[in-house]
């Protein structure tokens, strides 16, 4: 996480010099607890973003609905706010080679459910869709991550995908033999 000031009276929060410093060069943005526990909305994580790619940072913006938005339908809906307020004043420029886009479906994040094959593909599909139309130019070729319950034994076929570049582990990267696990499933 990052937070879009250089300096100040920011209690708890992690300036982009600071996790420079750190030897950091990635942050992730609009990560669904920060969204849904902590209340970050879409206008201040577009804000973090952009601020921390201006000081340098790349920057991973996580988006991703709720079981209720899934249900509703939502999913164009959720995916289209949450891409165009996190990138809606990035620099497009630098846009190209330091922005990556996180799927993470919220009702798959620690809950033991893990979306479909199919489920995956049309999220991704999307987020492509909704990136080359921002970018008409590189969308293409922006990372897109998934992130929702990876384990060991889904790794191999999730990162197997169409638009699928790359996983964003959460808890199965807590245990040292689950990620090797994960690692060499992604090689292989």
């Amino acid at each position: 996480d990052v937070y879009p000031a250089i300096e100040g009276a920011f209690t708890g929060e992690i300036s982009p010099h600071m996790l420079r410093e750190a030897g950091a060069s990635w942050v992730l943005v609009g990560h669904s607890e920060r969204r849904h526990i902590l209340g970050e909305h879409d206008t201040f994580i577009g804000r973090k973003g952009t601020f921390a790619m201006e000081q340098g940072m790349r920057v991973m913006l996580c988006v991703g609905e709720k079981l209720e938005e899934r249900e509703s339908g939502m999913l164009e809906t959720v995916l289209r706010r949450q891409i165009g307020s996190g990138v809606e004043d990035m620099p497009a420029l630098i846009c190209e080679e330091n922005l990556a886009v996180a799927y993470e479906p919220v009702w798959a994040i620690g809950t033991g459910k893990t979306a479909q094959a199919e489920d995956i593909v049309a999220a991704h599909a999307l987020v492509r869709a909704l990136l080359e139309e921002r970018y008409p130019s590189f969308g293409r070729r922006i990372p897109i991550l998934y992130g929702g319950s990876v384990k060991p034994d889904n790794a191999a076929t999730i990162i197997g995908l169409d638009n699928v570049d790359g996983l964003l582990v959460g808890g199965a990267s807590l245990e040292a033999e689950s990620f090797s696990r994960i690692i060499n499933a992604w090689r292989g």
